[in-house]
Order: C-alpha cells, then sequence, then structure tokens
C-alpha cells in the first residue's frame, strides 16, 4: 500500500513539473512574441522537446515568415504606388503645360491670325493628348472592376483601323511620316467589342508614334493554327483560323522596352517621361485582348519594335 501510494506521488510529480515546463515554455513563447511585436526579427526557441509545443513553435515560425513576407510586398507595392502616383501627376501636367504655353502664345501674337491659329490648334492637341490620358486612368479603374462588360459583335477590322489612323492624322503630320497598311484581306471581320478593338488600335498606333523614330508599318494576315484535345491520345481538332496583326515601328536606343515588362502596369522604356503618356496604354491593350480571348505579344528585334494581335475570325 505504502508503495503504492509513493508511486502515485512519483506520477503526480512527474506531471506537475512537466506542467510547470509547458507554463515557463508558454511564458517564453509569449516574450519573444512580444519582442517581434516590437520588431525584433527573432525566430522563435523552445527548449521543450514535447511535439506539441514543438509543433506550436514551428507553425507561429511559419506565421511569422508570411507576414514579414507580406508585410515586405506591401511595403514594396505602397512604394511603387507613391512613385506611379508622382509619376502620373508628372506626365499629366506636360500637355497641360504645354497647352498652357500655346495659349499664352497665341494672346501674344493676337493680331497675327495665321500665327494665332497655329499656335490654338496646337494647344487643342495637347488638350487632346491629356483627355486621352485620362481616358485611360478612367478605362483603367474600369478594367479592375468585376462589373466591366464588353458588347461582342461582327465588326470589320480595317474601317475601324482607318478611323484611328484619321482621328490621329494631326500627330501623323507632326512627325512627317505615313503609316503603311497590307491586309491580305480587306474585308475581314472578327468578334469582338468594337469600342474595345477601337482602344486597342488607338494605344499600339499612340505607343508607336510616342516612341518610334520612323514610321508605323501594320500587317494583317490570316493564319491557321491546330487545336487539340487535352489527352494526347486523341484525335487533333479541326484547325481554327486567326486574324493576325502586327504593328511595327522601329525605335530609339533610350526607348528599347524590355518585350516581358512592356505590358506591365505603368512601365515605362523612356526615363525621360516627357512623351505624354500614362504607362498605362499597352496594359489596357493587353486586358482588354485577353478579356475578348486574343492573345497579344511583343518581339524586339534590334531597333524593330513588333507587337502580335490574334484573334479567332468570324466566319
Amino acid at each position: 500500500m505504502i508503495l503504492l501510494i509513493i508511486l502515485i506521488f512519483l506520477i503526480l510529480g512527474y506531471f506537475l513539473i512537466q506542467y510547470i515546463r509547458n507554463i515557463l515554455e508558454i511564458h517564453s513563447l509569449s516574450r519573444q512574441l512580444e519582442e517581434i511585436e516590437r520588431g525584433s526579427h527573432i525566430e522563435l526557441t523552445t527548449q521543450s522537446r514535447q511535439k506539441h509545443l514543438l509543433k506550436l513553435c514551428r507553425q507561429l515560425n511559419r506565421l511569422q515568415k508570411l507576414y514579414n513576407q507580406n508585410q515586405i510586398r506591401y511595403e514594396k507595392a505602397e512604394k511603387q504606388l507613391k512613385q506611379n502616383i508622382t509619376s502620373l501627376a508628372h506626365d499629366i501636367r506636360t500637355p497641360l503645360t504645354g497647352a498652357t504655353g500655346y495659349i499664352q502664345l497665341a494672346q501674344e501674337s493676337f493680331y497675327e491670325m495665321e500665327q494665332q491659329t497655329h499656335y490654338l490648334q496646337a494647344a487643342e492637341n495637347r488638350m487632346k493628348e491629356l483627355e486621352h490620358m485620362l481616358e485611360e486612368l478612367f478605362l483603367y479603374t474600369k478594367l479592375t472592376s468585376e462589373e466591366f462588360e464588353l458588347t461582342m459583335q461582327e465588326v470589320q477590322v480595317l474601317p475601324l483601323l482607318s478611323d484611328c489612323l484619321v482621328e490621329l492624322y494631326w500627330k501623323f503630320e507632326e512627325k512627317k511620316i505615313t503609316p503603311e497598311i497590307f491586309f491580305e484581306s480587306e474585308g475581314i471581320c472578327i468578334w469582338t467589342d468594337e469600342e474595345a478593338l477601337r482602344r486597342i488600335f488607338h494605344n499600339l498606333i499612340q505607343n508607336a508614334l510616342l516612341h518610334g523614330t520612323g514610321g508605323i508599318i501594320i500587317r494583317q494576315k490570316t493564319v491557321s493554327l491546330k487545336e487539340t484535345h487535352p489527352s494526347k491520345s486523341s484525335a487533333p481538332l479541326p484547325s481554327k483560323q486567326y486574324i493576325c496583326l502586327t504593328f511595327e515601328n522601329t525605335i530609339s536606343e533610350t526607348s528599347k522596352p524590355d518585350p516581358n515588362q512592356i505590358f506591365e502596369r505603368f512601365y515605362k522604356a523612356d526615363s525621360s517621361r516627357q512623351k505624354g503618356s500614362s504607362g498605362l496604354g499597352l496594359f489596357i491593350v493587353k486586358e482588354l485582348t485577353e478579356k475578348m480571348n486574343g492573345t497579344i505579344r511583343a518581339e524586339l528585334n534590334g531597333e524593330t519594335l513588333k507587337m502580335i494581335v490574334m484573334f479567332h475570325v468570324k466566319h
């Protein structure tokens, strides 16, 4: 009987010691967490060999690592956002300042009608640039919304492209260049949203005019691509026809973009940022193209930049 009582006391003593150790380890972890809360980057440690405490320690360390990674990403994104806002504010001021300057020149040349007309036209063109940038910002906010919808219909490509070229005629005149258009099929149509396609064409032409050093060449051809079943053992599906549109222009050494980054938000290859661009044009092009089940990619070969857009042909 005495041995049984002694054995019970020993067992109780063992569990009491383990309990006290666990309490001390929990207090130790609590103190370490308080240090981390104050900004320390220490890794949680425990002297206990008990599985549940070791598991808890590992889980807390994983959570801390995940939190630190998220914090770094957040701080980086916040810093990038501030830089983008600063750059965008500068970009918006550029055409606005230019328009103001031309209006002042027009006022000073009140009695010289030809010069005044020239300055007022130049001011109007700068305001068009500003309007285009603000439209891109508005469209960007719409694209990032889940409520954004497209109205798909049959659209003839060449007349729409021609309208976009006419809208930017004054810019071609300023640069003294003429676009070259080569279409295999002038009557070709695609299933798309007309306004979205107009924006795609406008932004691609605008990009070539802003950053190009020469003319712009736009080519259209129809290509057939074979589509296969996910299973390799299945027979291939019939070929589908796609319209391939290539926007090609030469660029200067300082404006050479990275084809892997060119469609990112606010990306600009030209460090001077003096060309009246929001940095959202090609990002919008990619987003709209993909929303209409198309694809776009950029190729840089020496001083030649190609934007290649592909859509399924509407028969």
